[in-house]
C-alpha cells in the first residue's frame, strides 16, 4: 500500500471511528476524553500507572467530579473502555492522547519529566499511521523541538508516516454549563496533514473542531487563555488592595463597573489562585519568552500580586482576632472551604493550602470545613472535615471564607460566628461589623 493510499486509510477509520484509542493519563482531562470517546462508540484504551485508578474505573466507579459513575460503568460495560497500568497496551491503539501532569520546578522552570516519559512509552510501541496529540499544557515549541525528534529517531516521518499535533485542553471543573464534549477543540498539527488526523479524531466524539496553522499556535492559545485570566485577576486583586487602602468597597465597585455592556469583563478578587493551570502557565510562557530576550513584566508581576494574597488574608485574620483582643497565636481559627474553587473536590494549588501553613506557622489552631474535601493530605498537613453546624462555629474565634461552595449555608455563619473574614463576598448583604470583606 502507498504511503498516500496508508494515509486515507486512516483518516477514513477516524471518519468512521473504526480505530482504537489510547489515552495515557486518566485525571481530570484524560478521563472525561476517554469516558466521551467511549460514549461515540469508540474503543478505548486508558493507562494510569496509579493502580487505584485503574480499579475504580474497573469497577465502574468514577473519581472526577465531572464525570458520572454511570457514565463509567456504561462504558466499561459495553466493552468500549478497558483500563490498564501496562503501557504495552499502546501497541493495539491507533491513536493516543496524552492527558499527563506538567507541573513547575521549585525555580519556576517547565518540569516535561511526565511528558518525556509518556512520549517514552510510546516511541517503544510506535508503528505506521499512528496518531499521537498531546494535551498537557507546555511552553510553545514542545511538539516540534520535543516530540518529533523522539519519533522520527524510530525511523518514521512525522506527517507521513506517522502523525503529531497539540490540543490544549480546556476543562473547566465544576463548570455545569461546559464539559469536555462541547467546549470547542483547538487543534494544530506538526504537518497540515497531522492536524487533518487529530480533527477527524476529535470531530469524532466532540461537538466543535478549530483548526490552527500549527502545534505552536495551539500550545500558545492555552497559555494566552490561562495568562489573560490571571492577569486580570492580579488587577483586580491590586485594586482590591487599593480600595482597602482608600475605605472603598471593591464589591460594590464591580457590581456596578459590570453594567457597562461593552468593554468591560468583571473578574473577581479572592485568597489567591488555584487549580493545575491558572497558578502555573503563565510561568511557562515567561520562561519561554526569556529564551528569546523577551521579559514578561506584567505576566510575572500579576504572578507577585496573586501569590502575595494568602498573606494579605491571613493579615486580615490577624487584625479580626485583634478587635477581640485575641492573639492569633492559640486561637481557634476555621476554614470554610479548602478546594480551589467552589463547589469542588480538588485542592491543587490551593490558596487555602498556603494560609493554613501561614496560620499554623503562626501557632493558630486550625480546623476546616468541607463537603467536598472530608481529608485534607497535603503539605505535611493531614486534617479531617467538621460539619458547618452553630456549634462548630461557635468554638471558632475566627471563621475563614476561603471557597465559597454553593451548600455552606451563609445565613447560619453570619448569625453564629464570632467574626468572619469574607475572602469571596459570600456574606454579600450581610453586614455587621463582624464581617471582615477582603
Amino acid at each position: 500500500m502507498s504511503d498516500v493510499a496508508s494515509q486515507e486509510d486512516l483518516l477514513a477509520r477516524l471518519k468512521r471511528k473504526d480505530f482504537t484509542a489510547a489515552v495515557i493519563g486518566l485525571g481530570y482531562v484524560g478521563l472525561p476524553l476517554a469516558v466521551e470517546y467511549a460514549g461515540a462508540g469508540i474503543r478505548v484504551i486508558g493507562i494510569d500507572s496509579d493502580g487505584a485508578k485503574v480499579r475504580a474505573i474497573r469497577s465502574g466507579q468514577s473519581y472526577i467530579d465531572d464525570v458520572p459513575s454511570e457514565m463509567v460503568k456504561a462504558a466499561v460495560d459495553a466493552g468500549l473502555l478497558r483500563v490498564t497500568s501496562d503501557y504495552s497496551a499502546l501497541a493495539e491503539a491507533d491513536t493516543v492522547n496524552i492527558c499527563v501532569p506538567t507541573p513547575l520546578r521549585k525555580t519556576k522552570d517547565p518540569d516535561l519529566s511526565y511528558v518525556v516519559n509518556a512520549a517514552e512509552q510510546v516511541a517503544k510501541y510506535l508503528h505506521r499511521d499512528m496518531l499521537i496529540v498531546l494535551e498537557s499544557t507546555t511552553y510553545p515549541g514542545t511538539t516540534d523541538e520535543l516530540l518529533v525528534p523522539m519519533f522520527e529517531e524510530k525511523g518514521f516521518t512525522v506527517g507521513k508516516d506517522i502523525f503529531l499535533a497539540f490540543s490544549p485542553e480546556r476543562v473547566d471543573p465544576g463548570n455545569p454549563q461546559y464539559s469536555t464534549k462541547n467546549i470547542p477543540k483547538v487543534v494544530g498539527g506538526a504537518t497540515p496533514r497531522c492536524t487533518k488526523m487529530a480533527a477527524a479524531l476529535y470531530g469524532g466524539a466532540l461537538n466543535l473542531v478549530h483548526h490552527v496553522s500549527s502545534a505552536s499556535v495551539a500550545e500558545m492559545v492555552k497559555l494566552l487563555e490561562n495568562t489573560f485570566r490571571a492577569v486580570n485577576i492580579g488587577l483586580v486583586n491590586e485594586i482590591a488592595l487599593m480600595c482597602n487602602r482608600m475605605g472603598i468597597d471593591v464589591w460594590e465597585v464591580i457590581d456596578a463597573a459590570k453594567t457597562k455592556p461593552f468593554g468591560f469583563m468583571p473578574f473577581y478578587p479572592g485568597p489567591g489562585i488555584g487549580g493545575h493551570c491558572i497558578p502555573l502557565d503563565p510561568f511557562y510562557l515567561s520562561w519561554k519568552a526569556k529564551q528569546f530576550g523577551f521579559e514578561s513584566r506584567f505576566i510575572e508581576l500579576a504572578g507577585v500580586i496573586n501569590g502575595q494574597m494568602p498573606h494579605y488574608i491571613v493579615g486580615k485574620i490577624v487584625d479580626a482576632l485583634n478587635r477581640f483582643k485575641k492573639s492569633v497565636n492559640g486561637a481557634k481559627v476555621l476554614i470554610l472551604g479548602v478546594a480551589y474553587k467552589k463547589d469542588i473536590s480538588d485542592v491543587r494549588e490551593s490558596p487555602a493550602l498556603d494560609i493554613l501553613q501561614l496560620l499554623t506557622q503562626k501557632g493558630a489552631k486550625l480546623s476546616y470545613c468541607d463537603p467536598h474535601v472530608p481529608v485534607l493530605a497535603e503539605h505535611g498537613m493531614h486534617m479531617k472535615a467538621e460539619p458547618l453546624s452553630a456549634a462548630t462555629l461557635k468554638k471558632a474565634d475566627c471563621v475563614v471564607v476561603v471557597t465559597d461552595h454553593s451548600d455552606f449555608d451563609y445565613r447560619l455563619v453570619a448569625r453564629e460566628s464570632k467574626v468572619v473574614v469574607d475572602a469571596r463576598n459570600a456574606l454579600k448583604g450581610k453586614n455587621g461589623g463582624k464581617i471582615i470583606k477582603l
